[in-house]
């Protein structure tokens, strides 16, 4: 049997991008390259691994097999290669981060940076995501690793906690919760409440943390993205739970944030898949990271 690395690896990028046209934009081949590619490789095994029609290729059950399986093979492969290369592997290559939206817009502004002045041969690229697609992402190996709120049943993924941040309430300034130090959970019991929707890895916490307490009130409103439940919380239309690091307010707004008792906190984690080892370009990145978010919190704690 004489299968080559190249048939393998478009294979995987076909099997991927489920269109010959595709694979080929990704990888510099023209369609009828990746074409006979896929063709030679069938040929060798003597198994059809596709089925093609006039836009699309699927996989068959021999495709899905040898797919699932090479995945982790070329993993590991290339991590085997890069590793002879030394320590020249650590400090260049291409790095892909997925993160959701506060930890990209807060926290990876200064990592970016601080790769770039530190490793300027690692080309590092942020996918910005909301938590269920970044968790995905992950598992289908479509980035290097993520950053997430720690998640639940995420047990084929490795995890290391960066770090941890209570919930806070944010209302109008003349709001009557407003002139408080610090507001109770059992305090919102009544409020109309504007949070972020299903997709934030904060919303089951925030449903915990009102559970728990007791806390009987209204979701008027389930949004995506923090900037909006600031205009809707300015126009009065109710108060928000919010996590510190959708923070700060927007500037010249008439809000106000309080903290809330008993604080209830999530937990920032870098993940990857499970059994995998990162490149060490990648590894790299994840290390840095790690630093860069620590250092941050220290100095806002200490601040605080």
């Amino acid at each position: 049997m004489n299968v080559s690395l190249r048939q393998l690896k478009v294979f995987m990028v076909v099997a991927r991008s489920k269109n010959f046209s595709r694979a080929g934009a990704e990888i510099g081949l023209t369609q009828p390259a990746i074409s006979r590619c896929i063709n030679e490789l069938e040929t060798q095994l003597g198994l059809r691994l596709v089925d093609r029609t006039t836009r699309e290729v699927a996989l068959t059950d021999a495709g899905h097999t040898l797919a699932g399986s090479l995945d982790r093979v070329l993993d590991e492969l290339e991590i085997a290669l890069l590793q002879t290369h030394g320590a020249e592997a650590k400090t260049s290559g291409r790095v892909r981060v997925a993160a959701a939206p506060t930890v990209s817009a807060t926290l990876m502004p200064k990592c970016l940076l601080a790769s770039r002045a530190r490793y300027p041969e690692i080309s590092l690229a942020l996918v910005d995501q909301v938590q269920r697609a970044v968790l995905g992402s992950v598992r289908a190996g479509d980035v290097d690793f993520g950053i997430v709120v720690a998640p639940q049943g995420a047990d084929d993924l490795y995890g290391e906690a960066l770090m941890s941040e209570p919930f806070c309430l944010v209302s109008r300034s003349d709001h009557p919760l407003a002139s408080q130090a610090a507001v109770h959970w059992s305090e919102l019991s009544g409020e109309n409440l504007v949070l972020l929707d299903q997709g934030s890895g904060s919303r089951p916490l925030i449903d915990r943390a009102l559970a728990t307490q007791k806390v009987q009130c209204a979701v008027t409103q389930e949004l995506g993205h923090v900037s909006t439940i600031f205009r809707m919380v300015q126009e009065g239309l109710g108060v928000s739970i919010l996590p510190p690091l959708a923070l700060p307010l927007p500037e010249n707004s008439a809000l106000a944030v309080r903290p809330l008792l008993p604080a209830f906190e999530r937990t920032i984690m870098l993940v990857r898949r499970k059994n995998r080892s990162l490149s060490p370009v990648a590894l790299t990145v994840w290390e840095l990271i790690k630093e860069v978010v620590r250092e941050r919190h220290s100095l806002r704690q200490a601040v605080i």
